[in-house]
């Protein structure tokens, strides 16, 4: 059975930083397309970040590119999401998920591709 869990999520102030993690069970991360995503209050849920599986390709929404880093964890089947000089825009849930099938590129556009979720952890930026 496949199973997201994400943590990491909190309250920080403008400029600060937050690590989510995001571990799997019943897949290997690397064998699947990792996506981070995030929806604020009233607002639908956007693409972040995606790594292609392997890791051989990333993709950054273009508001957090050079603040945000995605990374996989093969041997501990985690996925992360640096997240640097946070803005009180960044608040939102997060999300991870993994692509529909094994193998593929991604874009962090392409949420329709993700089909497996976890719950979300909540991030909170204030000024």
């Amino acid at each position: 059975q496949v199973q997201l869990v994400e943590s990491g999520g909190g309250s920080v102030q403008a400029g600060g930083s937050l690590r989510l993690s995001c571990v799997a069970s019943g897949f290997r991360v690397g064998d699947y397309a990792i996506g981070w995503f995030r929806q604020a209050p009233g607002k639908e849920r956007e693409g972040v970040s995606c790594i292609a599986w392997g890791g051989s390709k990333l993709d950054y929404e273009e508001s957090v590119r050079g603040r945000f880093t995605i990374s996989l964890d093969n041997a501990e089947k985690h996925a992360y999401l640096q997240m640097n000089t946070l803005r009180t825009e960044d608040t939102a849930i997060y999300y991870c998920a993994a692509h529909l099938r094994p193998r593929r590129l991604c874009a962090v556009g392409a949420t329709s591709e993700f089909a497996y979720w976890g719950q979300g952890t909540q991030v909170t930026v204030s000024s």
